[in-house]
């Protein structure tokens, strides 16, 4: 798994969450995949165990929000309407998940892949009283403005769907792999 280091800062009050400070992240670069396309169909808890095997959480839906947008984008990769380079949404892919690296101008500026579009990504609501689970970036069935930096669509945990994936997120650096013996 490929890791990006996003700097935090202050992602402004939102519909979804009160304004706070984003700390320093690793994130994942593309949505969690198997032989290139998102791992689909899991609760929010599945998710939340499979990303922790990798030292990993999923991220809340203000981190998500930090990354996808540097509160200063519309859309993960700036402010024009998707096109078919930027994302798999409603009319403009398949109608069916794609390979996570399918859509390069649809990467954000600081490299992460298929944010908007393609699969819905897990997301927590820790301060929110009832405990819903957010979903952020839309969807390969999904219009546009679910694809925008601040949409979220709020969800019981409990729901699997094709259209739902996750993006691993670390507090921590990565530890690299390690190496052979050299001589």
């Amino acid at each position: 798994m490929e890791w990006i280091r996003i700097s935090g800062g202050r992602v402004p009050a939102g519909e979804w969450h009160p304004a706070q400070e984003v700390a320093t992240l690793w994130w994942a670069a593309t949505p969690l995949a198997v032989a290139g396309v998102p791992v689909t169909g899991l609760t929010l808890p599945h998710a939340a165990q499979l990303v922790h095997q990798f030292g990993a959480r999923i991220p809340t839906s203000a981190e998500w929000e930090w990354m996808a947008s540097g509160a200063v984008r519309r859309f993960p990769w700036g402010d024009d309407a998707p096109s078919r380079g930027h994302a798999n949404l409603r009319g403009l892919g398949p109608g069916h998940p794609t390979p996570v690296r399918a859509h390069s101008a649809g990467r954000t500026p600081d490299g992460l892949w298929g944010v908007g579009g393609n699969v819905w990504e897990w997301t927590t609501a820790p301060w929110r009283r009832d405990r819903a689970a957010l979903l952020r970036g839309g969807s390969y069935h999904s219009l546009a403005q679910y694809a925008e930096c601040a949409h979220a669509n709020d969800v019981p945990p409990s729901i699997a769907s094709p259209g739902i994936g996750l993006r691993p997120v670390r507090d921590t650096a990565p530890t690299p792999p390690p190496r052979g013996d050299t001589p």
